[in-house]
């Protein structure tokens, strides 16, 4: 039976991440978990044990009393919508580490693979500078480096992990998720594809991110550096796709906009503006390093098979 000398997790932020979390700490057993969002509303019910608490992360009084007595505070925190990034992404993520480092707890962040900007299609490892040109790629970096900068204020140790383009259960708005991907393969329709579908791209297993971040927050001699989480086999996404669509029962089919009419899509869509600046990861390999992480932890990525039939069982069910 849980107690309050058992250790307590909280995870800001209930979407694909923050939930892949949950289910990572749900297999460990005696933990205490408490969920906090903005709505009070989580898309699939919480297991009985877990908490939920809602509020506003940017007010920084709430994000601290939030946190009272964690051991482990996880930033999950990313607006949906590229377009709320520059107003959003600081506050909440300022929030957050107040929250942490009042408590003195120790601090896990996910993050992207933006800060890096083109690599020119070399392997992306941790040992590159931040080097991004675009709007959001800068936002990123400054957002992360303001993060790792809380280690060691008031005891907080921190360690970030990134993650590569996500797919797995959950993942409705990612590039290989449910509503461009996965929903099509499954009604027989096209999937979209950016850029060059035939060059090899990483993409990230949602229960592997889940698995890597909550390994990271276990082990003391991960805080103050940052990790790549192993991702899949960087195959071309066309092939990706097309082992979707065979488990889906239905024949491949990709429609695959040129750059151009995103631009004009771009001029009524918001988050299809803020995209095109992005584009080098679709026209040119893109490919993470995870060697790092699994040298030290001793596992790797899901095998692609396995992520594909359990993606598409989850959206299946998910009806």
């Amino acid at each position: 039976m849980m107690n309050n000398q058992t250790p307590l997790h909280v995870i800001f932020g209930t979407g694909p991440v923050g939930m892949a979390i949950m289910d990572a700490l749900c297999t460990q057993g005696d933990v205490r978990i408490r969920m906090v969002n903005r709505s009070g509303k989580t898309s699939e019910p919480l297991p009985p044990s877990v908490e939920l608490v809602s509020g506003d992360a940017t007010d920084k009084a709430f994000a601290a009393k939030a946190a009272e007595g964690a051991a482990v505070v996880y930033n999950s925190l990313n607006p949906a919508d590229y377009t709320l990034w520059a107003a959003l992404i600081m506050p909440l993520w300022e929030g957050v580490v107040h929250a942490a480092t009042t408590h003195g707890a120790k601090l896990v962040g996910i993050d992207n693979l933006y800060m890096y900007g083109d690599t020119n299609g070399q392997p992306i490892h941790e040992g590159l500078p931040f080097s991004a040109q675009t709007k959001k790629g800068k936002l990123r970096a400054r957002a992360n480096q303001f993060m790792m900068d809380a280690h060691g204020t008031n005891g907080t140790q921190v360690v970030i992990a990134h993650a590569s383009d996500y797919m797995g259960p959950r993942t409705e708005e990612a590039m290989m998720g449910g509503k461009y991907v996965v929903r099509p393969a499954l009604m027989g329709k096209a999937a979209n594809a950016l850029g060059n579908p035939d060059m090899p791209h990483s993409y990230t297993y949602m229960p592997d991110v889940g698995r890597a971040l909550v390994a990271l927050a276990g082990a003391e001699d991960a805080y103050g550096q940052r990790w790549h989480v192993p991702s899949l086999t960087p195959l071309p996404t066309r092939e990706i796709v097309e082992r979707i669509y065979a488990e889906a029962g239905n024949p491949v089919k990709i429609q695959n906009p040129p750059t151009l009419a995103l631009r004009v899509m771009g001029l009524f869509n918001g988050n299809m503006r803020e995209l095109i600046e992005l584009m080098y990861e679709f026209t040119q390999p893109f490919v993470i390093d995870s060697s790092k992480f699994e040298e030290r932890f001793g596992w790797g990525a899901t095998p692609v098979d396995q992520a594909v039939t359990e993606t598409v069982a989850y959206f299946q069910e998910a009806g």
